[in-house]
């Protein structure tokens, strides 16, 4: 089974379609038994990074989430859901994220004559091996919507990246922990090429 965790952000009922498309079990839910007996666990999102992590705490989810990570459970981040697994965001001063996995999120710059929010589709270079790229080419387009971007702490673990006004840190994985920050439910064929690839990963 597969558990979308719900605290009340945007894009959740798209990742939940997704997985349906892919013939998984799947529930989205605030509860933590559910969270904690899934195979899989998904943290997708859309919103402000602020808000979130008050979502987070007032649902009891920080902790259920850090229990999940802790469990060796596979576990995957989209969009606000990556942002939040790191320590900091320009976009919320003085709100601690998570800080499962080390590393900042910045705003994307204004003096590249490029639009804010960066929508659209980008293609990948793959820094290290991933898994959630088994069998994906590089130069793959993917499908993005963020004003922010990560800056990982960790070179090792960047898989991913692209370029749109800063180089960015598109997509990470550390043990069981995998984070986009496109939207694979949005990203055609590729994306739920990489969204099977993290629901063959086994915990």
């Amino acid at each position: 089974m597969v558990a979308v965790i719900d605290y009340d952000a945007g894009n959740i009922r798209s990742v939940e379609k997704a997985m349906t498309a892919l013939g998984e079990d799947v529930t989205v839910t605030r509860k933590r038994e559910e969270i904690l007996s899934a195979d899989h666990v998904i943290l997708p999102g859309v919103g402000a990074f602020g808000d979130a992590m008050e979502k987070l705490h007032r649902y009891e989810l920080a902790p259920v989430i850090r229990e999940v990570t802790d469990a060796g459970t596979p576990f995957l981040g989209i969009c606000l859901g990556l942002q939040l697994l790191f320590e900091s965001s320009e976009e919320s001063v003085g709100v601690q994220g998570l800080g499962i996995l080390p590393g900042r999120i910045v705003r994307l710059p204004d003096d590249k004559g490029l639009k804010i929010p960066h929508i659209g589709w980008n293609s990948l270079t793959y820094p290290h091996s991933g898994r959630l790229f088994a069998g994906i080419p590089e130069h793959a387009y993917v499908y993005f919507v963020h004003s922010y971007y990560l800056q990982a702490s960790e070179q090792e673990i960047v898989t991913a990246s692209t370029e749109y006004a800063a180089s960015i840190h598109a997509s990470v994985e550390k043990g069981n922990v995998f984070a986009c920050q496109f939207h694979p439910e949005k990203s055609s064929g590729v994306g739920m090429r990489i969204l099977r690839n993290f629901l063959d990963i086994s915990g």
